[in-house]
């Protein structure tokens, strides 16, 4: 494939505001719009400038305890408002808001790795007296202190003179999702913040009587900058986290979720098992019902948006909005009022650029890059990923169509080669297995093998085999020779983040699942003899169980 650049058509970028230095030198005086929020007695809220007063408040306390411009603070905690204050006070004093995923890393290694001041975690096995270190001369806090500081009337509220952010300073550091490898650590600009912010509000337009409705976590950056944006353009903004997003959708009305797709498919499935799934207009309906009645659009990314859940959405008048984008490059496309076509993840922004390289992965070029190097991470990483050029070699593989529209085919690692020499982008194939009845998701494996076989997460407990033979060996009909499944896997657990089969952004971490299922995926082999060297029109396809234990039973039994 020789290189190939892509010139989709494209608007001049929006007028940045310079977002970030607003929030930090200037004062909120917004009474009308609010952040809500929930924490054990339900949904509490605070007016905008209440919140900003608390951000205050809470950085005279962090300077106190030595926190100075350009230091870097830690937060290491689930959603909570908290976590919100503790951000915007690091805006306050000119300080970089280091994000840490909770329980996945040690506190005093990641002060060190990362050279932090202070860090704030919400685990109490980890957080220490003032005073005790904890790695490069940081001192771990308990996260909840901060609630104390920020509504404290006779608590300080002066701070020292603000230098100012240069668009160049980093503002925030951010770290990857780890599901290609180690999570790795990376420096935001604010010209980066800055400059997707104002491509967002182009394209949507957040403004008075909307209101954002926030439960990924806050350790992403992206989802900070909704809180951003509330302060920016004056708008409502709620905080919950995944398993209280449903139930606070409900009770606060927003008019817009940042969701991933594992999300609406959730809803989705509710609605379509309480029989909504009928005329296009009752549909609507029925998604306005559970999502609180007043959705303007639902924004979706992350991980791949399957068909036919953007149609249940998009045809019943709820519009669901794809995009793309990476950790090293914030968002790429997106979907939009104007600009909107099913299956793609919609145009390049302006301050964007694209070009596929000879094996056809997708490159992203940026007017004003997010960095160009990781902060922290695996030998090599950044050589790998970042290019001379500033670009970022993104591992994705796709394409744009006649109007400009990307698509995102899979990933390189999503390329299986099977022993017969053909090679096959998977996705595609897993798309249409998750739509067959009993299946919640799946993964598709079959390198170095004869054919593809699949690793199915039920959607419930006791799956039935036969019914699922029945429907893979009639999708296989529908598929190219090369695409069919000849053997199946049934999990004994479904994928989820708790058991690390999925990433916190609901992606497949396939490594993992194929190093779980390693040892059924060989006894199917080896009970399912087949060669697809394309001569292969009709067989029956193998359904198990799967043996292996969940590594919990595993330890339950070595206990016995």
């Amino acid at each position: 494939m020789t290189e190939q650049t892509s010139d989709p058509p494209q608007r001049p970028p929006a007028p940045v505001t310079d977002v970030i230095d607003r929030i930090a030198r200037t004062v909120c005086r917004d009474t009308r719009h609010r952040i809500h929020y929930r924490d054990a007695d339900g949904v509490r809220s605070l007016s905008l400038a209440e919140l900003d007063a608390g951000a205050v408040r809470v950085a005279a306390r962090l300077s106190a305890l030595g926190l100075r411009p350009r230091d870097r603070l830690g937060v290491m905690a689930s959603n909570r408002i908290e976590w919100v204050l503790l951000d915007l006070a690091a805006l306050k004093l000119g300080a970089v808001t280091a994000a840490i995923e909770p329980g996945r890393h040690q506190p005093a290694a990641m002060a060190a790795e990362l050279g932090l001041r202070l860090l704030f975690t919400s685990d109490p096995r980890h957080s220490r007296e003032a005073g005790a270190g904890a790695g490069a001369d940081a001192v771990v806090r308990d996260i909840g202190q901060i609630h104390t500081w920020a509504f404290d009337p006779a608590g300080p509220s002066e701070l020292p003179p603000h230098p100012g952010y240069d668009l160049a300073d980093i503002c925030a550091i951010k770290q990857t999702s780890g599901s290609t490898g180690p999570p790795k650590s990376i420096e935001a600009t604010v010209a980066s913040t800055n400059r997707s912010m104002a491509a967002v509000q182009e394209m949507f337009e957040h403004r008075d009587g909307d209101n954002l409705l926030v439960f990924l976590p806050l350790y992403f950056l992206q989802q900070r900058f909704w809180i951003y944006s509330a302060l920016t353009y004056g708008h409502d903004v709620t905080l919950a986290d995944r398993g209280t997003a449903a139930q606070t959708a409900r009770e606060v009305s927003p008019t817009v979720i940042m969701g991933v797709p594992g999300f609406y498919e959730q809803v989705m499935t509710r609605l379509e098992a309480e029989g909504e799934s009928l005329a296009p207009t009752d549909r609507g309906a029925a998604i306005q019902r559970a999502l609180g009645g007043r959705i303007r659009y639902l924004w979706t990314g992350s991980a791949p948006a399957g068909r036919k859940m953007l149609h249940f959405f998009n045809d019943a008048g709820v519009p669901l909005y794809e995009g793309y984008g990476l950790t090293e490059t914030c968002i790429v496309s997106k979907n939009h009022p104007g600009a909107f076509r099913i299956g793609s993840v919609g145009r390049v922004l302006p301050h964007k650029r694209i070009r596929f390289d000879k094996d056809g992965v997708l490159i992203v070029g940026s007017t004003d890059p997010l960095n160009t190097r990781y902060t922290s991470g695996p030998p090599g990483a950044s050589e790998r990923t970042f290019l001379p050029t500033g670009e970022v070699k993104t591992y994705d593989v796709g394409h744009v169509d006649e109007d400009g529209f990307l698509y995102i085919d899979g990933r390189v690692d999503d390329i299986v080669s099977l022993s017969t020499a053909l090679n096959i982008l998977v996705p595609a194939v897993e798309e249409r297995i998750r739509e067959l009845p009993g299946v919640h998701d799946c993964a598709v494996f079959g390198d170095g093998r004869p054919y593809l076989a699949v690793v199915v997460s039920p959607a419930a407990p006791g799956l039935d085999g036969e019914a699922l033979a029945r429907d893979l060996t009639k999708l296989n009909r529908d598929l190219r020779f090369d695409q069919r499944v000849w053997a199946a896997v049934v999990a004994n657990e479904p994928f989820s983040i708790r058991n690390g089969l999925l990433n916190a952004q609901d992606k497949l971490v396939r490594s993992r699942i194929g190093a779980r299922y390693a040892a059924d995926l060989d006894r199917a082999y080896a009970e399912h003899p087949l060669c697809n060297d394309g001569t292969i029109d009709e067989a029956p396809v193998l359904v198990t169980s799967a043996a292996t234990q969940p590594p919990e039973e595993q330890a339950e039994e070595r206990e016995k």
